[in-house]
């Protein structure tokens, strides 16, 4: 275990909190975590249902043992969505205490995670089933505690906050409220193995929903260890059912109950796949091909260094595993020139799987990005910038399910991308991996360059890298990208929660993170006008018949 932290970790404490049930520091074939179910306000035996094995990405030992709920064994858990109704556990209406409730577990478990002891605990945890550094371990934490913080108190009634419109006649007004789906259900990813889930799952809680969550199975261990907290800080136990089971499985589970919503993140293909299952009630954040666009205008000194900095970032943190990283650079010749290419390979090269700078891919297999690769260098004059190989080469503990690329670029030329079909479908194809593609354009290829923005089929994040506010214009006019960074120091990546994160240019977007995303994704609008008859002081004269 002392191999999966980097040197001098700020959290390589011994001690665990008191609601955890599991240690990250001992997690092994010898002492495997134990996750447990959760289902109509009872954590379920661990023996109850078949144990399925998750083994340690790093070294492919059995780390963790869960269980996985059989078609044969939902019934349980469909009756307990389907007790709450359609008007949630709570409404403006209808206990409207619930709100004040959940305002206080969020500010009592945003203090327990400012806490050294939890912080470190779930920072080892994400970092245990999704290796990555200790900075972006540590990142999802600070996210989740700012945006508990955020919705402590009053802010959670605030979100359902009504909006009245005056009536045609005395004792007629009509008020808009913000009204719960009910009961719903979550698909959370594995590479946020706290911030996404948690994000999500609060936001419906706040607006009344009741919850069914299904996190990846790899990483299910966090949210079981999150759901603990928030039950220690005063969150009822039979608010939120946790099961894990395979995909088609919960499929299964939503078709049968029928959730008012379901919210997916993940890849395109899943939420496609859904989309047609739950007849379209579905909200989702689905895969991201997320460009950047470095404009004519190129900063002088630190600007430039911060933005080589953001580039590498954008494209290798958490080994490329984010649905918001780069996975396009359209380099304009002036970047070139002041040598963009070289900088970004020095760069990359620094980083390590010593201290989890790049490491193993859990959703791409060695022979899944060698296959990609090779597509991507078929293209006339495609060229590999650095990496394509294994890291340390080859030279690991990496689970053989799991990938293990080094970080990649690979230059294409925008004409031999822009040629056929077939060429731009393998540059904007997307891998959950540390790689992506460079191409390089001039001022009078940027009618080629809008050309390739509209053609892609994803529209999560995007960067605009230029001051020329002119230059912003011509490309923010003809994008639509749903997160847009623009500027210097413009990037993909980066789902704080002090702003709007979600695709865009689909009814079914969902968002994270704010006051906005909470109320579009988690409720629906609903108006009632009220008239309560004030007798007229002229009297009253039946109207013809219409």
């Amino acid at each position: 275990p002392h191999r999966l932290f980097s040197a001098g970790s700020s959290f390589n404490c011994g001690k665990i909190p008191s609601f955890a049930t599991v240690n990250p520091a001992t997690m092994s074939g010898k002492e495997p975590a134990i996750v447990q179910n959760l289902c109509a306000g009872a954590w379920v035996a661990p023996d109850a249902h078949e144990v399925h094995s998750v083994c340690d990405p790093l070294t492919g030992e059995t780390f963790i043992k869960q269980p996985t709920i059989a078609e044969n064994e939902l019934g349980p858990f469909l009756d307990s969505m389907r007790s709450c109704k359609k008007s949630g556990l709570h409404n403006p209406i209808a206990l409207p205490e619930r709100y004040l409730m959940l305002g206080e577990v969020s500010q009592k478990a945003a203090q327990r995670l400012s806490e050294p002891e939890v912080e470190s605990f779930f920072a080892r945890l994400i970092q245990r089933v999704c290796p990555k550094s200790d900075v972006q371990a540590l990142a999802e934490v600070h996210v989740t505690r700012q945006f508990l913080y955020n919705f402590s108190g009053d802010q959670v009634r605030f979100l359902a906050q009504s909006f009245g419109t005056p009536g045609d006649h005395p004792g007629q007004t009509s008020q808009g409220f913000r009204w719960p789906y009910g009961p719903v259900a979550i698909v959370a990813p594995f590479n946020f193995p706290l911030e996404i889930p948690a994000l999500q799952l609060m936001g419906a809680a706040y607006m009344g929903n009741r919850v069914t969550l299904k996190p990846c199975h790899r990483v299910a261990v966090v949210m079981e260890q999150f759901l603990r907290l928030l039950h220690e800080c005063g969150l009822p136990l039979s608010d939120v059912d946790l099961m894990t089971s395979t995909g088609p499985v919960f499929e299964s589970f939503l078709v049968q109950g029928k959730p008012r919503m379901t919210q997916f993140t993940g890849s395109t293909k899943i939420a496609e796949r859904l989309t047609k299952a739950l007849d379209g009630k579905i909200k989702i954040e689905g895969g991201g091909f997320d460009w950047k666009v470095l404009g004519p205008d190129v900063p002088d000194g630190p600007l430039f260094d911060m933005q080589v900095g953001q580039c590498d970032q954008d494209a290798y943190a958490c080994s490329g595993q984010k649905c918001s990283a780069m996975s396009i650079l359209f380099m304009h010749d002036n970047w070139a020139k002041k040598g963009l290419i070289e900088k970004l390979d020095k760069l990359q090269s620094a980083r390590n799987f010593k201290d989890l700078t790049i490491g193993p891919t859990l959703s791409v297999r060695p022979e899944d990005w060698k296959a990609h690769v090779a597509s991507l260098l078929s293209i006339p004059g495609a060229k590999l910038l650095w990496g394509g190989v294994p890291i340390n080469g080859g030279d690991h503990t990496i689970a053989s399910v799991y990938g293990d690329m080094m970080p990649t670029a690979i230059f294409v030329p925008l004409e031999s991308m822009m040629a056929s079909e077939e060429a731009f479908a393998k540059c904007t194809s997307e891998l959950f991996a540390p790689i992506y593609v460079v191409t390089q354009y001039s001022t009078k290829d940027i009618d080629w360059v809008l050309e390739a923005l509209e053609r892609m089929d994803e529209h999560l994040t995007a960067a605009v890298v230029s001051n020329d506010p002119q230059f912003q214009h011509k490309i923010l006019g003809s994008s639509l990208n749903g997160t847009t960074y623009v500027g210097f120091r413009a990037r993909t990546t980066g789902a704080p929660q002090n702003h709007w994160f979600g695709p865009a240019g689909d009814p079914r977007c969902a968002g994270i993170g704010t006051a906005e995303a909470i109320r579009y994704t988690w409720s629906g609008h609903r108006e009632i006008i009220t008239d309560v008859g004030v007798e007229p002081t002229d009297g009253f004269v039946m109207p013809k018949q219409s």
